[in-house]
């Protein structure tokens, strides 16, 4: 498996746009709607926020998925359609709008949109300008990246990868882009991804992978503890790879399985990285766990503890903060086999054995701490399992971003 360029438009047959049509009026030309096509049917699914409140969107992919099949996704920025006038109504007329000017049934489109929550649609933009999205459609890496900037809201950079692998015999390519910066918290985030596949698998199979791929790698991020509305994660398979269709977990679909893992582990990855106002990604690994699962549980207490974010913000070793958000998560645990440890590019300074403070080099630890991307290595000396979580600081900004969000 290798990391390729392409985005969404990375596997054979699908296109992409991204243009600006007036949804978004008070930052100026920025593009606000995208749009992803195959050019054959697909096997699909998608997964959603587990915030009971649940943007328009969401309600109408779930019906469109039924069948498990969808041929292309349309998606705005800068309005949620959440808790908003006509919000099932707008969404389904972004659906029928893609869908007669790509002249497939409206059902086989998948809509998302993110932005501001309870503010009304300006649906009719989006209709008015479908013909210049669908003119713009292409299968480059410039359509592609078209489509991740017409996503973002407050996202400071893109988030587009792809790879490629082999799967039955044949060359498969994948790829995604998505948006998330603030609202994120694990059970997904304020985020969009859409991941495009060649690769013959099943709706059944489909749903399966991308269901592991979520617990592993947007389950796994933290920003600022919010679960957003209208989070959602989806991947369409149009089968144009040729290889023989994946109907049951073996061989070609762990191949399968370990590239959309990568794939999506590098996208939620940027997210963390990109959190509102962050200055760190912060990658937290439990190592020496009982299970999997109570490394997962502490590495996200650790990852979405306030003062964790503050102490890391600051460059202060306050290895302190790691281990009382250990403490609270809700596992049980004995403190004093814990051994804590900070790394960076800048070097690895030990914090913490066996639950009690070590003397260290306040200096060096600085110099770790400052660096872009952080580690926190927890050991438990408990077993053998292991879990990997990522997050970012708490900064100045994100209260002055959130501050004034929707004025």
């Amino acid at each position: 498996m290798k990391f390729i360029e392409g985005g969404v438009c990375a596997a054979q047959g699908f296109k992409a746009a991204g243009i600006h049509v007036g949804v978004k009026t008070k930052a100026g030309w920025k593009k606000d709607v995208a749009l992803i096509v195959s050019d054959v049917d697909c096997a699909a699914a998608a997964v959603f926020t587990k915030n009971v409140v649940k943007a328009a969107p969401i309600h109408v992919d779930k019906k469109h998925l039924e069948n498990g099949r969808a041929k292309a996704v349309i998606a705005n920025s800068g309005n949620a359609n959440a808790c908003a006038p006509m919000g099932e109504e707008n969404a389904i007329r972004m659906c029928q709008a893609a869908a007669a000017a790509i002249s497939c049934d409206p059902m086989d489109v998948l809509v998302s949109s993110t932005g501001v929550i309870g503010q009304t649609l300006n649906v009719k933009v989006i209709e008015d300008g479908m013909a210049d999205l669908c003119a713009a459609l292409d299968h480059s890496i410039e359509a592609s990246d078209a489509a991740a900037h017409a996503i973002m809201t407050t996202d400071t950079v893109k988030k587009e990868v792809a790879v490629e692998t082999t799967v039955g015999g044949k060359t498969v390519r994948m790829g995604g882009i998505a948006k998330g910066s603030g609202m994120i918290h694990p059970n997904m985030g304020t985020m969009l991804c859409f991941l495009t596949t060649d690769c013959a698998i099943s709706p059944a199979m489909i749903k399966t992978a991308l269901l592991e791929t979520v617990n592993v790698s947007f389950n796994r991020i933290s920003v600022d503890g919010d679960t957003s509305t209208n989070d959602t994660c989806m991947v369409l398979a149009n089968g144009m790879a040729g290889n023989a269709e994946i109907t049951e977990k073996g061989e070609d679909y762990a191949a399968f399985l370990a590239a959309l893992q990568a794939l999506c582990i590098e996208l939620a990855k940027m997210m963390a990285a990109d959190g509102e106002g962050a200055k760190h990604l912060i990658t937290c690994s439990v190592k020496g766990a009982a299970t999997e699962a109570q490394a997962e549980t502490l590495a996200k207490s650790v990852i979405g503890s306030s003062l964790t974010k503050c102490a890391i913000f600051g460059a202060d070793a306050n290895w302190g903060r790691v281990l009382c958000a250990m403490g609270y998560s809700g596992e049980q645990f004995d403190p004093e086999k814990v051994d804590v440890h900070f790394t960076s590019a800048a070097g690895d300074v030990a914090v913490c054995a066996k639950g009690r403070g070590l003397d260290f080099d306040e200096d060096l630890a600085k110099k770790v701490l400052s660096e872009h991307d952080v580690e926190i290595n927890i050991i438990m000396g408990e077993g053998e399992a292991a879990c990997t979580c990522w997050g970012c600081d708490l900064t100045y900004d994100y209260v002055k971003i959130n501050g004034d969000y929707r004025t």
